[in-house]
């Protein structure tokens, strides 16, 4: 359950590769709000967010939390949680399981669908999701719009997508997934610190820092 509750939605889960939705279909209001978070990130060099991840199963049947923090540089990544790293250059990525000491290698697919930390950020919601905006709430001294977001793809296991704004700030505060199966997935944004100095290092696997780490090569 935590293993794809990471790698399975904050990276490459939420893949929706239906048919793009009419315009006509949208919520104006929201894609206004949703393009100026978009519009933003694009004009940073980097971003380091700090996240905490909820996991709410089916009938109360699963409760977790972790703190992770996420590295961003363009399409490039690097996502952090307790036991776990995945890392991607754009090209290549890796997925580090410290339980037992293993990184897999995967080539990125530029053409997948799928659900990046960088994607989360930019206009992935123009071809994959229905969207409409759910009104406004107070949390925690901040003004969040909350957008609901369905993909046009009815078969997949994801059946809706609550991303909440801090409306003063233009970012992203939240992001609640639900699934068809009961469980629910929260990632609440707890720090984002704008341009910081992150080094290309970052993107990539350094098998040295990692003694005795069994490498398993999929490309």
């Amino acid at each position: 359950m935590k293993k794809f509750v990471l790698t399975g939605l904050l990276l490459s889960g939420i893949v929706f590769s239906g048919m793009a939705q009419s315009k006509a279909a949208n919520d104006p209001k929201a894609k206004t709000v949703l393009d100026g978070v978009s519009n933003k990130f694009k004009s940073l060099k980097s971003v380091v967010a700090n996240f905490v991840l909820r996991v709410e199963g089916a009938k109360n049947g699963v409760n977790d939390s972790k703190k992770g923090t996420v590295y961003l540089k363009g399409a490039k990544y690097k996502v952090t949680l307790p036991g776990q790293e995945i890392i991607s250059d754009n090209k290549t990525s890796w997925t580090y399981a410290k339980d037992v000491n293993e990184v897999t290698i995967n080539n990125v697919d530029q053409s997948s669908g799928a659900m990046t930390p960088a994607k989360l950020f930019t206009n992935f919601y123009d071809k994959d999701y229905l969207y409409r905006l759910d009104g406004e709430t107070n949390e925690k001294g901040k003004v969040l719009q909350n957008i609901e977001l369905t993909p046009t793809d009815k078969s997949k296991n994801i059946f809706k997508v609550i991303v909440s704004v801090d409306k003063k700030n233009q970012s992203i505060a939240k992001m609640k997934v639900f699934e068809k199966n009961g469980n629910h997935y929260t990632y609440e944004i707890t720090s984002f610190t704008p341009n910081a100095n992150v080094t290309d290092a970052t993107f990539t696997f350094d098998a040295k820092k990692y003694p005795g780490v069994e490498v398993v090569d999929l490309r």
